[in-house]
């Protein structure tokens, strides 16, 4: 179904300038041009519009952000749990600058040997074999704390980690395979839940569970 653009602007609760801007930055498609001055535009765009505006106002994602997001997965050509997985990991860990692997080395003076070990274990996650600031946070963190051999601990977050991820692979999964008419909610709610309440839930139940123990301890 096709539409003109105040219905869209209407629909989208945008701006014309708005729209005319994501159509030039590749964002949204060009429109259809049966003929001289009428432009149409595909409804489905509507939710595209949205999803634009939430990864905006909700993960301060800027357009160019945005627009490494759909180049490099597709995911404003067409909905699928793939897609969806790899615009995760770009907005998890998203990086003005990538360092390779010999500048990263530099960067945190550390040897080969550490950085595979670090990898090995689950600890660092490196990007097409590419580094970020945020792997550079990761290991500036990880020497701090060489000497309370927290070891087991991180490997308790990792094993964490894969089984939780397991099940969400799942979860997911059924709902991708069952699309419902709104898929892009469905977007946005595994944006959500993936990169802010997940880890909420982990930081509050460890709060949860220091207070517990605390108020046993009084109590014994």
């Amino acid at each position: 179904m096709y539409i003109k653009m105040k219905e869209l602007c209407s629909l989208s609760n945008e701006s014309k300038s708005t729209i005319l801007y994501y159509i030039k930055e590749g964002l949204l498609p060009e429109p259809k041009k049966p003929k001289a001055n009428l432009h149409l535009y595909e409804k489905s765009i509507v939710d595209l519009i949205k999803f634009i505006k939430f990864l905006q106002k909700k993960f301060n994602f800027s357009i160019s952000q945005i627009k490494t997001i759909f180049q490099e997965t597709k995911l404003n050509k067409g909905y699928s749990f793939e897609k969806l997985v790899n615009a995760l990991e770009l907005a998890a860990v998203f990086e003005k600058k990538l360092l390779s692997k010999e500048e990263f080395l530099k960067e945190c003076n550390i040897t080969h040997q550490e950085l595979e070990y670090f990898i090995k274990k689950g600890y660092l996650y490196p990007k097409e074999g590419k580094f970020g600031q945020k792997e550079l946070e990761i290991v500036k963190l990880l020497k701090e704390a060489n000497n309370l051999q927290i070891d087991k601990l991180l490997d308790k977050y990792v094993k964490s980690a894969r089984k939780i991820a397991a099940k969400e692979i799942d979860f997911w999964q059924q709902i991708f395979d069952n699309p419902s008419h709104d898929t892009i909610k469905e977007y946005q709610l595994l944006f959500s839940i993936m990169l802010e309440l997940k880890p909420y839930i982990y930081n509050m139940q460890s709060i949860l569970a220091y207070k517990k123990e605390k108020e046993n301890e009084r109590a014994s």
